[in-house]
């Protein structure tokens, strides 16, 4: 199955999307559309990201947009991605979940509506919350690694060093070995 890239737009408030069932079924894998679109929940320690380290944002698989960040991250030990913070509280709705004879808060996209897990208030500092995100909902937009830290003395240095492939001419010696 061929997925379509959600459109991205960085304005919290941005304009709702809204598609037909059959429209999500199209756009998102199996797995996606039973957690998003029916509130369903990946099983623990089986999701893409539960102990992902690599930095970026995540953006909801649905409808691109931004919802958490890789600095408010963190491992919570229960087996889906935890963070501490969404990327923007204007992003993220919350709505009452009896289901399971349970009562939790969901966690929804704000923009398309997607169930994105539960947020509870056992999390860390500074927020004290954790919200428990399953990864079947996210799309991870890595950070470009930092590149590395140029060492002009050492690699002229490591090139002076080099051997020359140049052959010698009139006007240039060749190089000492």
């Amino acid at each position: 199955m061929t997925q379509e890239k959600p459109e991205t737009n960085e304005s919290a408030d941005a304009k709702p999307v809204v598609k037909t069932d059959a429209e999500w079924r199209k756009l998102l894998t199996a797995e996606q559309y039973r957690v998003t679109r029916q509130k369903g929940t990946e099983r623990a320690f089986t999701g893409e990201y539960w102990n992902c380290t690599k930095e970026g944002v995540y953006r909801c698989v649905c409808c691109g947009a931004e919802l958490f960040t890789s600095d408010t991250k963190f491992d919570s030990g229960c087996g889906w991605p935890s963070f501490y913070a969404p990327a923007d509280e204007k992003r993220i709705a919350s709505a009452i979940d009896r289901s399971h004879g349970m009562v939790r808060i969901e966690v929804l996209c704000r923009r398309c509506g997607a169930h994105l897990g539960h947020v509870f208030n056992d999390g860390p500092r500074p927020t004290g919350l954790r919200y428990c995100i399953n990864s079947a909902a996210l799309k991870l937009e890595e950070k470009p690694p930092a590149p590395p830290a140029s060492d002009k003395p050492a690699a002229e240095k490591a090139k002076a060093e080099q051997p020359s492939d140049e052959k010698p001419t009139a006007d240039k010696p060749a190089p000492k070995k």
